[in-house]
């Protein structure tokens, strides 16, 4: 375990910029949140169906200087009274990512204090850390975002092991896929989870996949091909046309999903949304289980943007209860891309002693546990 050796607090400065939020925040001592402001970009992206690279990046720079001094105005924090910027250079959108980039090397160079680079799926696992103040490495952890489905080993504050991952789709990519295919729209991760509240999650047989050899990996590309196909069987039943399955305006905040899919057997959109979103959580809650068990870990956690999908949480504490496993995750204003996890982060990275130059550079596919 890493120990802050110093007596006086530090506090430092996350960025955020991988994808389509512009954050900024003010954390101390590694647990403590004093601001974490937000600019979403959601609104935007959804009249395009998910996010465009192009106009992310220049929104970022519009927003990122506000962001910034707003983060240090509700922390009633000046950068004299900051030890260390810490900021996401990978992975994600690489012109976003360079805009967060040359936003924290600036303030570094004209401040003068140090610069830390911070991997974005261990500022997620370190979400864990600001509402769990007893958490402590080792354990285990479920990352699961719109990027990545990674079952890691946290052997220390800076000591990674991916002992699970994809095949091929992420579990967050399957659910913005399938949301476009039932016309909920983008993002789809919330839209399912909220259609999947009414719907029946044993409507559909959809498949849960196994990989021979690997079995705390995943695979969710055959599942989202199987919601397809049986889209398609449906449409063809009814003896409809066209690549819109049905007529609905996808960005009506009213839709329920109680529209029929399937009058034959009396299946909604919210049934296929349910029994969709039962198939990816009984993988990730049985892999994550199975996975502690055989490394004898009692305490597991979960991050990510899909660690705030309500059956995810349900599904994965009921599962712990069972085993004797204590279950940790962050609210979801901790779930979804922030810069207080950034600045958790990035906080152990600097106790530990990494510094980065000004010759810092965005790293799009930046693997887990590479510095």
């Amino acid at each position: 375990m890493i120990e802050n050796s110093e007596e006086k607090d530090i506090y430092i400065l996350g960025i955020e910029s991988s994808c389509d939020e512009t954050a900024a925040a003010v954390v101390k001592n590694g647990r403590e949140v004093l601001s974490n402001v937000i600019y979403s970009q959601i609104a935007l992206h959804t009249l395009y169906g998910g996010v465009v690279p192009e106009i992310a990046s220049r929104k970022h720079i519009e927003k990122i200087n506000q962001v910034v001094q707003a983060a240090l105005d509700e922390a009633g924090k000046t950068l004299d009274d900051i030890d260390a910027i810490g900021v996401t250079y990978g992975p994600g959108l690489v012109g976003a990512l360079l805009v967060g980039v040359a936003e924290a090397k600036a303030i570094a160079y004209a401040a003068k204090k140090p610069l830390v680079g911070v991997h974005h799926i261990e500022g997620h696992i370190a979400a864990n850390y600001i509402e769990h103040k007893e958490l402590e490495p080792p354990y285990l952890c479920l990352v699961v975002s719109g990027g990545h489905s990674h079952l890691v080993v946290v052997r220390d504050y800076d000591k990674y092991e991916i002992v699970g991952r994809t095949h091929d789709d992420a579990a967050g990519e399957a659910f913005d896929k399938v949301a476009r295919a039932i016309g909920l729209g983008y993002p789809g991760g919330p839209k399912v989870d909220r259609a999947a509240k009414q719907g029946r999650s044993d409507a559909v047989a959809f498949p849960r996949a196994n990989i021979a050899d690997c079995p705390y990996d995943f695979s969710f590309s055959g599942l989202k091909s199987a919601v397809l196909n049986y889209l398609n069987s449906c449409k063809m039943k009814q003896g409809l046309d066209g690549n819109e399955i049905y007529s609905r305006k996808t960005d009506n905040p009213d839709f329920d999903g109680n529209e029929l899919v399937d009058p034959e057997n009396s299946v909604t959109v919210a049934d296929v949304a349910a029994s969709f979103q039962q198939a990816v959580v009984d993988v990730l809650v049985s892999h994550t289980v199975a996975a502690a068990k055989d490394f004898g870990f009692k305490t597991v956690a979960i991050a990510g943007g899909v660690a705030s999908n309500s059956a995810l949480r349900e599904g994965m504490k009921k599962a712990c209860e069972k085993n004797g496993i204590e279950l940790c995750y962050p609210s979801p204003v901790f779930c979804t891309d922030n810069a207080a996890m950034i600045g958790c982060a990035a906080y152990y990275e600097y106790i530990s002693g990494t510094r980065h130059g000004l010759d810092l550079n965005a790293v799009p596919n930046l693997k887990l546990g590479e510095r």
